[in-house]
């Protein structure tokens, strides 16, 4: 791109011109992935010390199914609206007013918990790389996050592309450089803890990893000029998803063994591998979560606007001031260390989040059908509709998270 088209460009997203508001193909897959790959990377290996890694696997099949599922769910039914809607404003046009109130906190509770943990594991990061104070650690981190969430959808969908890209390479190497490793171990992933106490809370973390439901009305914003991707889009990025949650763990566990895994991973896997990939694994960390940051930040901004019935698009003071609301606090809870470890800051929005995905994207999808407002110019197949697959996802979600919740306070 010519110096001058890439200042007309961003010139044009400052003042929210619409046309800067498309998406590429590549750009929501990116989008998607970027927002599952933050903070759950580094951490479900940790969650999954006391339990192991096929528990762990089971987890990724059972969550990377049935979120997929759910989003196209969310997916067809943003296709059948005119407005561009968040689910907030999904939920509230298909199900009910009550449903615009659970939704939103559904929303607020995990941003706010995400926002935390990413706060809390770049100050670990960059206090390992550079020695910089923790808390310092995290303003540094916070000032490039929310300045790229401020400019809006497209900085985001490129910055995502960009930053996922490299990501994707550095994850390779380090994948590569662990299985040269001389001193692996693949008996370390057969090590397994029947112990329900340890497996069932893992679900929560899978579902958070998985929480890209909510930023799917986003994607079909973007994608409303060509809206055929956005089935396709999200497939691939949760495929991709996948893949890259189950090799990290897979690596860093057969390198390291169970007890050795640190609460970002990366800390302990890059020092595991050698000296020389301490760097680069950590700086993946850093991509992973600020990709995340912008992904569930975006989506809380934009829900944020929809409760107050704004523009936060064409309008770069009100969203800069909605910003102050999404990004300060958990900045703050970080800064004065009211919440103890990542897990900690992670383990409720995966509660809340399952709760209300079980069964709101189901009532969505099949009251959009009945008073949608538009034809839908893609529609969930028949097979992944029936009564059946609405069953098991209502019953896997909601006995998982009452069962994690057991398990968690000691009545299991």
């Amino acid at each position: 791109m010519k110096l001058q088209d890439a200042k007309k460009e961003f010139v044009a997203e400052l003042k929210g011109h619409p046309l800067t508001k498309r998406l590429t193909f590549f750009e929501g897959v990116a989008m998607l992935v970027g927002t599952n790959i933050g903070i759950g990377i580094l951490s479900i290996a940790h969650t999954a010390k006391n339990a192991g890694f096929f528990p762990l696997f089971f987890w990724l099949i059972v969550g990377g199914i049935l979120s997929t599922i759910t989003m196209l769910y969310i997916a067809e039914s943003a296709l059948r609206t005119k407005d561009h809607l968040q689910l907030t404003g999904l939920s509230v046009r298909y199900i009910g007013p009550i449903a615009q109130y659970l939704m939103f906190i559904s929303v607020a509770v995990t941003a706010i918990g995400a926002l935390i943990a990413y706060e809390k594991a770049s100050g670990q990061i960059i206090y390992e790389i550079f020695k910089i104070p923790n808390e310092w650690g995290s303003i540094i981190f916070f000032i490039p996050a929310a300045a790229v969430l401020w400019l809006g959808l497209k900085a985001i969908g490129r910055g995502e592309k960009q930053v996922v890209g490299i990501m994707f390479v550095i994850l390779v190497t380090l994948i590569i450089a662990t299985f040269f490793k001389t001193n692996i171990n693949f008996a370390n992933a057969l090590e397994m803890h029947w112990n329900l106490s340890a497996i069932l809370p893992i679900f929560n973390t899978v579902v958070f990893v998985y929480s890209s439901q909510y930023i799917v009305p986003e994607m079909a914003r973007g994608y409303a000029h060509k809206p055929e991707m956005l089935p396709k889009a999200i497939v691939l990025g949760n495929f991709i998803t996948f893949t890259m949650l189950s090799l990290v763990p897979l690596s860093a566990i057969i390198l390291e063994g169970l007890q050795n895994i640190s609460g970002v991973v990366t800390l302990s896997w890059g020092k595991a591998i050698g000296d020389w990939t301490f760097l680069i694994a950590n700086l993946f960390g850093l991509f992973a979560i600020l990709t995340s940051y912008w992904g569930l930040g975006g989506m809380f901004v934009t829900n944020i606007a929809d409760q107050i019935n704004k523009n936060a698009d064409d309008n770069l003071k009100l969203r800069f001031i909605i910003l102050l609301f999404v990004s300060v606090p958990p900045l703050l809870i970080v800064l004065f260390n009211l919440v103890a470890t990542i897990d900690d800051a992670l383990y409720w929005p995966g509660v809340v989040g399952a709760l209300i995905l079980s069964f709101f994207p189901i009532l969505i999808l099949q009251n959009s059908r009945k008073h949608g407002d538009q034809e839908a110019k893609w529609i969930c197949p028949k097979i992944l509709t029936t009564l059946g697959v609405k069953i098991i996802i209502v019953v896997v979600y909601l006995s998982a998270t009452i069962f994690s919740v057991a398990a968690k306070y000691g009545f299991l």
